[in-house]
């Protein structure tokens, strides 16, 4: 039987798709220690899964609704967003794939000028639109109702026709021996173009990615130039970085 509190935190974490420790005792007013039994008692019964700092809900082997994932670490996003854009000088070309993580890349890439945006989601290419200095290409394919990407072999081809300054890209999960993965193998196809066609390839990704599992193998953290995420949890990975001479950046690297 799940005691109130319990009930509670769950209720918090379907909410906002993650919960924390200290605003967890904050708003229960008892310690951080209570607050991480309570967790570890949830997470033994396959309720929650533990993060850095707190934890969120148990991921599945599909991945969450897109609405969920926008309410999920967004001020993590928000954050790395405006680290991976300061990346991006004016008048460059650039990928950005599907994700509410590159969505937030978007969002902060709309004051620079002279950028060329090519993009398979239509939700950065709809919020980039309005914006003299932006141009905005739009790959074609297959649009999925989920989410909005642009997916399958005519997005495919029609990435292979350019060659970029920098690609943004985000993943449903990273593994401990730096594999980068997805869920759909249509959306896999055009991210390995997009990563094939970028001097500059930048992974945008919060850190609860480093705890989630997907099916799909996108290719190696050794593929990408720079890696954008709020804290690296792990050690290995964060090794793995290092001897890849990948650029590791913490948007939010302090103790949460």
């Amino acid at each position: 039987m799940l005691i109130d509190r319990h009930q509670n935190i769950l209720e918090m974490a379907r909410q906002h798709g993650r919960v924390s420790v200290d605003n967890l005792a904050g708003h229960f007013d008892v310690s951080p220690q209570t607050i991480r039994k309570d967790l570890n008692e949830l997470c033994e019964q396959r309720l929650l899964f533990r993060v850095h700092g707190g934890a969120m809900i148990a991921p599945s082997r599909e991945n969450m609704g897109y609405e969920a994932r926008r309410t999920l670490a967004r001020a993590e996003k928000i954050a790395i967003g405006e680290r991976a854009a300061a990346l991006i000088p004016d008048t460059a070309s650039l990928f950005i794939n599907i994700g509410t993580t590159t969505e937030a890349v978007a969002d902060a890439l709309v004051r620079h000028s002279g950028l060329m945006v090519i993009t398979n989601n239509i939700n950065v290419a709809n919020s980039m639109r309005i914006y003299p200095g932006i141009e905005v290409v739009v790959a074609g394919g297959v649009v999925r109702r989920a989410d909005g990407g642009i997916v399958g072999e005519a997005a495919v081809d029609f990435i292979r026709q350019f060659k970029v300054d920098y690609a943004v890209i985000g993943v449903s999960a990273i593994d401990g021996d730096g594999a980068l993965l997805d869920y759909d193998f249509r959306e896999v196809k055009v991210a390995q173009a997009i990563i094939a066609n970028a001097r500059h390839v930048i992974l945008v990704a919060d850190s609860s990615k480093l705890e989630r599992r997907a099916p799909v193998r996108i290719g190696h953290i050794s593929q990408v130039h720079s890696f954008v995420t709020d804290f690296c949890t792990d050690e290995a990975l964060r090794a793995i970085c290092a001897e890849c001479e990948v650029e590791l950046i913490e948007a939010a690297p302090q103790e949460k």
